[in-house]
């Protein structure tokens, strides 16, 4: 697979790290930060990679002989960060199976305000009075988005009208009708904080879950108003923010192959090198979708 052309003896060290990167089958975590879409964040991993191995000026988009077979495991809205679940080689086989599984994410959440994309970088579209909402109160109505519930995503979301991004459609001008609720699975929702109009949660949930929506839903069922103000995912399947998520300094081949989980031969899976999106905050342009 890897037969890359030697030019000469200089281009033997690029070829032969080249090709070990070409080589690599499995899972490893990166860090996304705040900003960025997930699919930027990939593309810099893999220009950093590319570069590292050699290849004068690589670019992320093409698909010949010097790219890499790269996806991740569930979008990350720009505003949000925290783990990414990146497959590389036969790895990608696996992403579907990271999309569905579980996540951990904390929510800071503000009462009041309620915004178009259900986050901090839209436009406020309604102020209400939360002067009225106790701790208790948000305790209580949070039991009843947990367990097996019913969500229906947000407008601004990855999800798709038509083979085109809802958020792409609706920055464009286009109309969009909501999509109709989903079944979702929430395993543990928690409030750590309230400092009003500021309220942290810890969230566990399955695959295809929106915190957006559950904030937004949240703040409607308090007789007021609430948008995500900051958003981490702090676990991914088996992999977490503090043990495994590779910060940009340490996206080099060393440290790849320190925390990849190799997957085995036997992996099936459906090959999904750009996997559908699963939002938990939902990254308007890419968020998470089943």
């Amino acid at each position: 697979k890897n037969n890359t052309s030697m030019a000469g003896k200089s281009a033997a060290p690029v070829s032969s790290s080249l090709s070990k990167l070409q080589s690599l089958n499995g899972l490893f975590a990166i860090y996304k930060k705040q900003g960025p879409t997930s699919a930027d964040v990939l593309n810099s991993l893999k220009e950093a990679l590319l570069r590292e191995a050699g290849v004068a000026n690589p670019n992320p988009r093409k698909r010949k002989k010097q790219s890499l077979k790269m996806g991740h495991g569930g979008t990350l809205d720009s505003t949000a960060h925290g783990v990414l679940v990146v497959g590389v080689g036969n790895g990608t086989k696996m992403l579907s199976t990271m999309l569905a599984g579980s996540k951990k994410y904390v929510a800071v959440g503000e009462l009041g305000k309620a915004t178009d994309t259900l986050d901090a970088s839209g436009s406020v579209v309604l102020e209400k009075d939360f002067g009225h909402i106790t701790r208790l109160d948000i305790e209580d109505k949070l039991k009843s988005f947990t367990g097996d519930i019913m969500q229906v995503p947000p407008l601004y979301s990855a999800l798709k009208k038509d083979g085109q991004r809802l958020s792409v459609l609706l920055k464009k001008g286009h109309k969009v009708e909501a999509k109709p609720p989903r079944p979702v699975t929430v395993y543990n929702l928690t409030l750590q904080e309230f400092k009003p109009p500021l309220f942290t949660l810890d969230i566990e949930c399955g695959g295809g879950f929106y915190v957006r929506s559950l904030v937004d839903d949240l703040g409607k069922a308090l007789s007021s108003c609430a948008h995500v103000k900051e958003l981490t995912r702090t676990k991914q399947g088996q992999f977490t923010l503090e043990e495994h998520a590779l910060h940009e300094e340490q996206w080099t081949l060393e440290h790849i192959l320190r925390s990849l989980q190799p997957c085995s031969e036997s992996e099936q899976g459906v090959d999904s090198t750009e996997p559908p999106e699963d939002d938990t905050l939902g990254t308007h342009s890419e968020q998470d979708l089943k």
